[in-house]
């Protein structure tokens, strides 16, 4: 691929994340923390998962962030019918010398897009799991390493749609962040309506980063300073769902370590060498909610886990 003479090194990363943020606005109008959000995910090498009903961008905001970042990107549209092979990959019979080739499913990729992930089976879901997890493929015995840097960007509708599987638990734990897109208000929604009047924007977003990029911010986001007082606040949030009464499970180590890596990574899009107790405050709902389990009171009495986690936040004294 020929590079850009955008996709210059930088030892600032604003001088990438602005030209980025501008680019995925041209698209996603009036969503600008959906894109922050998208971002984080990114920028703290998690995966993303984006929750709404149809029709709100939420396809068109993972397509506009593969272009924007010059990686190869494969779509995988989940379906009752799609198979654990239809993702992964399969072993092929040669007929002239009765050997097996394997042929890589589209998981090869660096950023997979798997639209609609809860209209398939559990089965097909799990079989994303290994390589969320520790980012390689195993079958047939032999293990397979993904290319780097590799993402899973989820939409998924709303459970109560007809058709759908609930995420389980353990899927769901995989996901840095969960986002929600929302209807755009009047003004928004009339500049999407006259931005494709005769193109889509989508067709013009500029490629502003290149995978290289992508992991120096990476590493940019690791080198934010944490102090001791912040992350004690952080872990004190994360203890106390723990002993929630309307909490059945609380959030465990890797949620409390999503939250870690998703505050560097706020902290680096604000400018900032150093993460605060408003970037763990920003994010707690985005990255906890989505890991917690109700009890049967809670979500019979009408409570949601950002409710939870809000009052959660209510109750954990902030650091000076």
């Amino acid at each position: 691929m020929a590079t850009s003479s955008a996709l210059t090194t930088s030892s600032d990363p604003q001088a990438i994340l602005a030209p980025l943020r501008a680019a995925l606005g041209k698209v996603i109008r009036g969503k600008s923390e959906a894109i922050e959000l998208m971002l984080v995910g990114i920028l703290s090498d998690g995966h993303v998962l984006v929750e709404d009903v149809p029709g709100v961008g939420k396809t068109t905001l993972a397509k506009a962030l593969a272009k924007a970042l010059a990686m190869e990107f494969h779509r995988v549209q989940f379906t009752p019918d799609l198979l654990p092979a239809d993702i992964l990959g399969s072993s092929v019979l040669d007929p002239r010398d009765g050997s097996f080739d394997f042929r890589p499913g589209p998981i090869f990729t660096q950023i997979l897009l798997a639209d609609e992930i809860n209209r398939a089976s559990p089965r097909t879901q799990s079989a994303l799991l290994e390589a969320m997890s520790e980012k390689q493929v195993t079958l047939d015995g032999t293990t397979r390493p993904l290319p780097a840097p590799f993402f899973v960007i989820a939409t998924q509708n709303p459970t109560e749609f007809q058709g759908t599987y609930p995420l389980p638990e353990a899927q769901l734990d995989r996901f840095r962040v969960r986002v929600s897109m929302g209807y755009p208000d009047e003004r928004e929604e009339l500049e999407v309506l006259f931005d494709r009047r005769t193109v889509d924007p989508l067709d013009a977003v500029p490629a502003v980063a290149d995978a290289a990029q992508v992991r120096a911010l990476q590493e940019a986001t690791r080198a934010v300073t944490v102090r001791e007082d912040v992350g004690l606040y952080l872990l004190r949030v994360v203890r106390a769902t723990r002993d929630h009464r309307d909490l059945e499970q609380g959030v465990s180590p890797r949620g409390a370590l999503a939250l870690f890596r998703a505050s560097q990574a706020r902290a680096l899009l604000e400018g900032r060498a150093w993460v605060s107790p408003q970037d763990v405050q920003a994010l707690a709902v985005p990255v906890l909610a989505h890991r917690l389990r109700l009890s049967h009171q809670a979500r019979y009495g009408g409570q949601s886990a950002r409710q939870l986690v809000e009052a959660v936040l209510a109750g954990v004294e902030v650091p000076a």
